[in-house]
């Protein structure tokens, strides 16, 4: 037997040899949407503000005051008891899903069954993308509003949909013309996304109007979806998709306790709709994330029993102060609003002499150091509109008008 010793012919790299790596990729679905426009803008507002320019923002829906007492006390105590640091079920302890149903049949009208027609979720955002999930495939056709809240737009390009844009024009009060509507090829088409009170023009729906969606839906076999975040906000006619006879069947609706409850940062949101839709959307939610802190669905039980008259010093009275400001802003800018525009925004159209929303916004930014939305980025119906945040205090609102009165002289 030869005992010499066999050698290879290949060699191997040796710490001491550079190698070149093979790249890494994203996957192609992050080609279809970019990094969102306020997570990009307010990192350059804070790089402004990190250089003692103290930008004011009127940006972002963010209420600036904290919820009920009674809220934060339910948080406070539940924390203290040994049993609540464990995982919660994904479908929410049963006291959050029965203060879900009793709230939608106290304010709305609508009655729920809390054991399967009511999914709580960590914010609507998060319902987006389950709802997109559980209902398309790649390649299957959804209807998104224009101007409309971006995260309907790059949540289905995220899940390789087909996005179809529908028009909204002020001159139809920002409803869709769903004589126009007939008129698309609406093959492959699952999901329709809905938001009245709209954001971001403000416009009320009317019970007429979800009627509509309703017959729409049912007529094509299209879910319809209502995100329906902003109806306590200045706003005395609040309204539910869920109202219509028969919606069920063909809607679901996501509601918040961001904007009405002063709960933004909490992640606390719901998804009522028939049992049959809660439970797919239930497949998808229980391999992603799981239940909320208990201590969280506790307090958030104590916020959905907040009294009327809380309700209408926070949801009315104050942002109606605010909003008095916020009006005198847009004048002051040369833009024209809707006076019956509802929600925590205002909406206002720029004037002429400006090439776009950005370009105004750009420059009270820059020159006056606030901070205020271009409506461009809710689409191009929104490009030569702006909007202006009502969640800064009166003090900081005052200082912002005085900022653009000197602005333009």
């Amino acid at each position: 037997m030869n005992n010499k010793a066999i050698t290879d012919d290949t060699t191997s790299a040796t710490p001491n040899e550079s190698v070149v790596a093979k790249p890494v990729v994203p996957a192609d679905r992050l080609n279809t949407v970019s990094e969102y426009y306020f997570s990009t803008k307010l990192k350059e507002v804070a790089g402004m503000n990190a250089r003692g320019l103290n930008v004011i923002s009127l940006g972002i829906g963010s209420p600036d005051l904290p919820p009920s007492k009674e809220t934060i006390e339910a948080l406070a105590q539940s924390a203290t008891e040994s049993n609540a640091h464990g995982y919660q079920p994904y479908v929410g302890i049963p006291e959050l899903r029965e203060a879900f149903a009793a709230w939608y049949s106290r304010w709305f009208g609508v009655t729920l069954n809390a054991a399967n027609e009511v999914q709580p979720l960590i914010g609507s955002k998060e319902g987006i993308l389950h709802i997109s999930m559980a209902f398309l495939n790649p390649g299957d056709g959804v209807l998104v509003p224009n101007p409309g809240y971006p995260t309907y737009s790059s949540v289905s390009n995220l899940v390789q949909a087909r996005v179809i844009a529908y028009d909204l024009d002020e001159d139809n009060n920002w409803q869709p013309d769903f004589d126009a509507l007939e008129q698309l090829d609406l093959s492959g088409v699952k999901l329709m996304w809905v938001n009245y009170p709209n954001m971001p023009t403000g416009a009320s729906a009317t019970p007429e109007l979800f009627e509509k969606f309703v017959a729409f839906g049912k007529k094509h076999g299209i879910v319809i979806c209502n995100d329906n975040p902003y109806s306590f906000i200045l706003n005395e006619n609040r309204l539910s998709i869920l109202q219509v006879e028969g919606a069920k069947d063909i809607c679901i609706e996501l509601n918040s306790m961001s904007k009405s409850h002063n709960m933004p940062g909490w992640r606390m949101g719901v998804l009522a709709s028939n049992a049959q839709f809660v439970q797919w959307i239930l497949k998808v939610k229980s391999n992603i994330d799981s239940g909320q802190f208990k201590p969280m669905q506790v307090a958030a039980v104590a916020a959905l029993n907040n009294t009327d008259e809380w309700h209408r010093e926070m949801n009315i009275n104050l942002y109606r102060n605010r909003r008095q400001l916020a009006e005198e802003i847009l004048t002051t800018l040369g833009c024209t609003f809707d006076p019956k525009q509802v929600g925590m925004f205002l909406w206002g159209k720029i004037p002429d002499s400006y090439s776009d929303s950005g370009e105004l916004a750009d420059k009270v930014l820059y020159e006056a150091k606030v901070f205020i939305t271009p409506g461009f980025i809710f689409g191009d119906k929104g490009k030569r509109y702006i909007r202006l945040s009502l969640c800064a205090n009166e003090i900081m609102l005052a200082e912002a008008l005085a900022r653009v009165k000197q602005l333009v002289g």
